[in-house]
């Protein structure tokens, strides 16, 4: 896929930031916020609900999260569901875009040279361990991240929780483009498959919700 209305957006916010960033932003494009927000939830929902409810919300985010991991695999042509669109043309990870790199180098020469960690001058900051597969959309992060955040913030219903979760979907989001695996438009197209799944999840959690046990704010 070639275009490039979002690039520099994407190489004002790309740098190098040092050591210590590229470390926290792995850390931070891990799976640890999600897991950390997921269980934050569930336990809100427990303390408040009891355990059937627990299990329904359990179910809905695991459902939501792979309906979103599997929905953005369609345009990459990952996962189970990547043969679903096969002349969707799929847009290379900016760590491989040449168009950044001024054009010099051709993307399979380009490729080779992330992928040897080859010392240069580039343009795009890539930190250390962070090269991955060629293509970025749609991102499996954004739609995971965001599909989470539509579920569990109408269920929890608690203003920190909002402000914590929106916080690290877009500390998610930005760690994409640090660490160069995707372009801006590459998460808000993930995160528009999230807002859906996840939606999705809710409708289904608040439908089923009702009829297994009490619901909704217990004392």
């Amino acid at each position: 896929m070639h275009y490039d209305c979002d690039h520099g957006l994407f190489l004002a916010l790309n740098f190098d930031g040092g050591p210590f960033t590229d470390l926290v932003m792995t850390f931070v494009s891990g799976p640890w916020l999600q897991t950390l927000l997921a269980a934050t939830a569930l336990w809100i929902v427990g303390r408040r609900c009891g355990w059937r409810q627990t299990l329904l919300l359990l179910a809905c985010a695991a459902a939501a999260l792979a309906l979103a991991d599997m929905a953005a695999g369609i345009f990459k042509h990952s996962g189970p569901l990547k043969g679903l669109w096969p002349d969707f043309p799929p847009r290379l990870r900016p760590m491989f875009t040449p168009e950044l790199e001024g054009g010099i180098l051709p993307a399979d020469s380009l490729i080779a040279a992330r992928r040897a960690y080859a010392a240069g001058d580039w343009a795009v900051h890539v930190p250390p361990g962070s090269v991955a597969g060629l293509y970025g959309t749609v991102s499996s992060h954004a739609a995971v991240i965001a599909a989470l955040a539509t579920l569990t913030i109408p269920v929890v219903r608690r203003r920190w929780f909002t402000v914590a979760t929106v916080a690290a979907a877009l500390l998610v989001c930005y760690s994409r483009i640090y660490l160069a695996k995707h372009f801006p438009l590459d998460l808000l197209l993930g995160a528009g498959v999230g807002l859906l799944t996840g939606g999705l999840m809710f409708l289904v959690y608040r439908l089923a919700a009702p009829h297994i046990g009490p619901y909704g704010r217990q004392r």
